[in-house]
């Protein structure tokens, strides 16, 4: 009994200094915008930071408390692929036309489903959308919208990949996560149309 309890103190104290570990090699990054502060949490590997999330505006929570609660022990950092990101997303919150690289996020983070809808999205071009239907087809999942509307829900690298361009079928925004009236913004910012109702402009989608 003894050597047990003594064997399960030394898993746990080879368990906390994993744990210290890892989160000594997580950081995030702020990103300013007119849209509000951003959050960039990245992971130093061996070969280079990976994205892990990046965290969008909350009016109710600022944003570095949105990183300490889904990323305990993370602290503040930065390297130039981090910083160099950060500027794209700010250019890109300001209407600039910006081709993020996904060499560098973490999608093998996410779920084999997600990361299909994920690169799928991230084909949209600027200035057109899609419909979490039309998506679902082109993954080969035509039954599949709703699925892909939690995808995108959940989706860890808002920006980087532009779920904002994922609509309803009937031209409705549907959901975000920097909420409703910022996916309109960036939609308007890349020359989206809408009626007097609020829809989108079908003429934009892209097939």
């Amino acid at each position: 009994m003894q050597v047990c309890a003594g064997g399960a103190r030394e898993d746990t104290a080879t368990m906390t200094t994993n744990e210290e570990m890892r989160l000594a090699t997580v950081r995030y990054m702020v990103v300013r915008s007119a849209f509000g502060a951003l959050g960039i949490v990245w992971r130093e590997i061996e070969g280079g930071p990976r994205v892990k999330r990046v965290f969008l505006p909350n009016a109710q929570t600022s944003v570095e408390a949105l990183v300490h609660t889904a990323f305990a022990g993370v602290r503040p950092g930065s390297t130039s692929l981090i910083v160099a990101l950060g500027e794209q997303i700010q250019a890109f919150l300001q209407g600039e036309a910006v081709d993020f690289d996904l060499e560098a996020v973490a999608l093998e983070s996410c779920s084999s489903f997600q990361q299909r809808v994920l690169l799928a999205e991230h084909k949209i071009p600027r200035g057109r959308v899609s419909t979490y239907g039309r998506i679902a087809s082109r993954i080969g999942v035509p039954a599949g919208a709703r699925a892909v509307g939690r995808a995108l829900a959940e989706n860890p690298f808002p920006i980087i990949i532009p779920c904002h361009r994922a609509i309803r079928a009937g031209g409705e925004l549907g959901g975000y996560q920097g909420g409703r009236k910022m996916k309109r913004a960036l939609l308007e910012l890349e020359g989206i149309e809408f009626s007097p109702e609020g829809k989108v402009l079908m003429r934009h989608v892209y097939d």
